[in-house]
């Protein structure tokens, strides 16, 4: 393949890559809250499932790309504002997220725990199929966004394939990591549903066609999370015993 040996075709492949990679740090966020509510048999299992069918739904997506760039056609019109299926998915996606975010940080605050009252053993509180078909969900409205954004940054289907590969990979190889860490701490688990209710609103936002720089976004909960992670750490050393 000739567009290989080109400097610009590694750039684009390395931009893409990092652009999902990016995107992709919110599926793993919800992928890792969702599954931590599952039995351990079985957080694997759906992490791994949910990362590969959003795999399988991303590859079918860029190879339907004229159809899907044709989403950003108005289908209907009210006043002086167009609305697109892009917009309406956008929508849709980004008060799904908002609905769970919300249920799942009131849960955490008002429950006392997810044990048995009788002090028998922690009770399911998610099925797996409702737990795929939760991720698989976000994951399709993530497919959609991150894919529209690849277009404007090349037009070479192969880059964009190979792109979401090493970036599913990638989260793949990293899940179950993060998907600890965040089960691990409370305080992790109620910022990083917070991240989700700033993303969902975006989502929202952007369909209404108000663009919202997501560099702003990606820097709030970096910064947030520095934070935490030096909370704990000092936390930590609270509760070291002194010698």
């Amino acid at each position: 393949m000739e567009i290989f040996l080109e400097l610009d075709t590694w750039i684009a492949l390395l931009t893409l890559t990092f652009m999902e990679i990016v995107l992709g740090i919110d599926n793993i966020i919800f992928i890792s809250i969702v599954a931590g509510k599952l039995p351990p048999e079985q957080q694997k299992k759906a992490r791994l499932g949910g990362l590969g069918l959003a795999l399988i739904m991303r590859i079918l997506l860029l190879l339907s790309i004229t159809w899907i760039v044709g989403l950003r056609e108005p289908v209907l019109s009210i006043s002086d504002f167009d609305l697109s299926w892009r917009d309406i998915i956008l929508a849709v996606g980004g008060v799904f997220l908002l609905v769970k975010s919300v249920l799942e940080i009131h849960h955490k605050v008002e429950a006392v725990d997810d044990h048995d009252p009788t002090g028998g053993a922690p009770k399911k509180v998610s099925g797996f199929t409702s737990a795929i078909l939760q991720i698989v969900l976000l994951d399709l409205i993530f497919s959609f966004d991150s894919i529209l954004t690849a277009v404007g940054l090349t037009d070479q289907i192969i880059l964009m394939v190979i792109a979401v590969i090493v970036s599913i990979v990638v989260m793949m190889i990293f899940a179950k990591a993060i998907g600890d860490f965040v089960n691990k701490y409370p305080t992790i688990q109620i910022l990083a549903l917070s991240f989700l209710i700033l993303i969902g609103f975006m989502l929202v936002v952007e369909a209404l066609h108000t663009h919202v720089p997501k560099g702003y976004i990606y820097f709030a909960i970096f910064f947030s999370l520095i934070i935490e992670m030096l909370n704990i750490r000092y936390r930590r050393k609270r509760e070291l015993p002194h010698g």
